[in-house]
């Protein structure tokens, strides 16, 4: 997810835009809670950081501010940012399904516009089954439209109305279980967050009685927390990704206490800039979301056959953690560098940018 974000939470940025620090550490710390998730599978850290939900949030925020202009272009312009960084990604996964054996139906359509899982193999699982958030991503953002349009019908009226269809689909109707069933749980679960970037942007948070909104914040977290606890017997975890109905609420009561914290305190990390590599790397997992996002989960894969290959040296062996997970983190991480400087030009050229190797000040350009 955010996605991340992104153009809303995984689009690349533009050349020289004013940026919010604040949003965009959010979105930063966003990234590197989903990849620690992947390397560890803490169950917790759902509970510490919503990151899915945080990432939504954001992409609302940054959706209702572009729909000041005409929605079919912010519409048009949404997927062109996103779609061929997929495409790039999506070409490197299909491939080595097919030489692994994958034999593929009509279903591959999915892989073109991933508006329903993409079908695959269960080889590749570890690689694609992150693509719920990206599907998640584009129906709001082909919704946004409409929905914002309600949303302002009746502000006050339309954001806690945002919950209701995840608890519809808990306690109501049991939606198949396919790729309509799919799309409907995590549209529900993050319908919330993404609504109430419209309501930061808005400016409905800062107009609001503080008291309200902490107290009905606390509340949604509250209930998220409590039904998650005391739930784990039936879902075998409290791992919020497991359970969709305590991820809803959770991440409703956590978003809205950071959105409206920064409304209410006017909070905007100016004062990153004065730490300029710190700076700079919230440049670059912003610029290279999409790309972070994407090719995580393949930088986490080929880290461990290549630790396996450190076991083969004895230097290596004797004096490195090999067997420590954090170890395969700080692989991880590198591997994603290298992946970033290999892959990350791709969204600055859906962008409309010239190809770069790292964006911000001073960052070299290919071709340069």
């Amino acid at each position: 997810m955010g996605a991340h974000r992104r153009g809303g939470t995984v689009t690349a940025v533009a050349a020289h835009p004013v940026r919010d620090r604040y949003f965009d550490t959010l979105r930063a710390v966003a990234l590197i809670r989903v990849v620690t998730y992947h390397t560890f599978g803490w169950a917790l850290a759902g509970l510490v950081f919503p990151s899915m939900g945080v990432m939504f949030g954001l992409a609302g925020t940054l959706m209702a501010k572009s729909l000041e202009r005409s929605a079919p272009k912010v519409v048009r312009g949404r997927l062109r940012r996103l779609l061929p960084p997929f495409w790039f990604w999506a070409f490197f996964v299909v491939l080595a399904m097919l030489i692994h054996g994958w034999m593929p139906g009509p279903a591959i359509v999915y892989w073109v516009l991933p508006l329903g899982d993409p079908p695959g193999s269960a080889w590749g699982v570890q690689a694609y089954e992150i693509l719920w958030y990206l599907r998640t991503y584009l129906w709001l953002v082909l919704l946004s439209p409409l929905l914002l349009r309600l949303f302002r019908l009746a502000p006050l009226a339309v954001l806690p109305a945002s919950l209701a269809p995840v608890l519809v689909l808990h306690f109501l109707w049991t939606p198949p279980d396919d790729r309509l069933g799919s799309a409907l749980w995590d549209l529900s679960t993050y319908l919330f967050c993404w609504i109430l970037g419209f309501a930061h942007r808005d400016g409905v948070l800062q107009r609001t009685r503080p008291a309200a909104v902490v107290l009905l914040s606390l509340a949604a977290l509250g209930y998220g927390g409590w039904y998650a606890f005391a739930h784990q017997g039936a879902y075998g975890t409290y791992d919020l990704d497991e359970i969709p109905l305590a991820q809803a609420f959770w991440s409703a009561g956590f978003v809205t206490l950071l959105m409206w914290a920064k409304a209410r305190f006017r909070i905007d990390f100016a004062g990153l800039a004065r730490f300029r590599r710190l700076d700079r790397l919230v440049t670059v997992f912003n610029a290279r979301a999409v790309t972070i996002y994407l090719w995580h989960e393949i930088a986490l894969i080929l880290a461990v056959p290549l630790i396996d290959r450190f076991w083969e040296v004895p230097a290596f062996a004797a004096y490195l953690p090999l067997e420590s997970q954090w170890f395969l983190f700080g692989v991880g991480w590198v591997l994603i560098a290298g992946l970033v400087l290999l892959c990350g030009w791709v969204e600055d050229v859906a962008a409309k940018q010239r190809p770069r190797l790292l964006p911000g000040r001073g960052a070299a350009r290919m071709g340069a």
